[in-house]
């Protein structure tokens, strides 16, 4: 299963996962059940030492996993403003470049804002166009280089270029840092990690559950709701671009910026 199937799928893994838990507490109901028929002293022996150990590993995973997530996005909201900032910089620095030079460079960082926000626009609903969008920004980046770098080989803008330049080189620099951290997520692997030790935790639920007659289904469903979704909100939070968790907000910056141009 790749990462890009799990996210779309987030919510069926989260239900799949929901409804083995249940079937696992109540397998392992049925199994203490039998257990307590066959050793009534014995059956829970030893039994809490290994539940507090797996629940604290199972919290541990969840609380780390989650945490991570947040970060990294919270890291990509960071990345989109100091995008921004660069690309506003950079754009304030034209002014320092020979008049001649300056509408055609100006005309090329409006088509390059488009394209990087046309990037994360078509994220959620085409990815084959949003690297062809990512594609046609980085052309643009190297138009933007060269035209620069012309501008700035009279005498007269030898000084400007020492500003302009190293402006120019911090707005592409961070495309490559947002680049990469879109692509860092959580392997799909882990996702398993997690939900192996959640149906071992559903299993000793149930065992230690099955002292009473009564099948005690607000404690079963809760515990299984509960966990489901904090899973489902870990791997929505590491996919901020898809799932429910948006950068919408940080991305007016960048919005803002391109409206500063007109």
């Amino acid at each position: 299963m790749s990462s890009k199937v799990l996210v779309e799928n987030a919510g069926a893994f989260a239900l799949v996962l929901f409804l083995l838990m249940l079937a696992c507490v109540e397998l392992g109901r049925r199994f203490g059940r039998h257990r307590a028929q066959a050793d009534p002293q014995g059956w829970q022996a030893g039994t809490g030492v290994i539940e507090g150990a797996i629940f604290a590993l199972l919290g541990l995973m969840l609380g780390f996993t989650f945490s991570a997530g947040v970060s990294r996005t919270e890291s990509r909201r960071q990345q989109v403003v100091s995008e921004a900032n660069a690309i506003g910089t950079a754009y304030l620095r034209l002014d320092l470049l020979p008049e001649r030079d300056q509408p055609a460079l100006r005309d090329l960082f409006r088509r390059y804002v488009d394209a990087r926000l046309s990037v994360y626009e078509k994220i959620p609903h085409d990815l084959v166009a949003a690297y062809a969008e990512l594609d046609r920004a980085n052309g643009l980046q190297g138009e933007i280089w060269r035209g620069v770098v012309r501008a700035t080989r009279d005498v007269d803008a030898l000084a400007a270029s020492r500003l302009v330049l190293p402006a120019i080189n911090e707005m592409i620099d961070i495309t490559a840092v947002r680049t990469m951290a879109a692509r860092t997520h959580n392997p799909v692997l882990f996702y398993g990690l997690i939900a192996f030790p959640l149906v071992i935790s559903s299993l000793l639920a149930g065992y230690a559950m099955s002292w009473s007659l009564e099948r005690n289904w607000l404690h079963t469903i809760g515990f299984a709701v509960v966990t489901t979704a904090v899973v489902y909100v870990i791997v929505d939070v590491d996919y901020p671009r898809v799932g429910l968790f948006r950068l919408d907000a940080a991305d007016q910056a960048l919005y803002e910026t391109r409206a500063a141009m007109e």
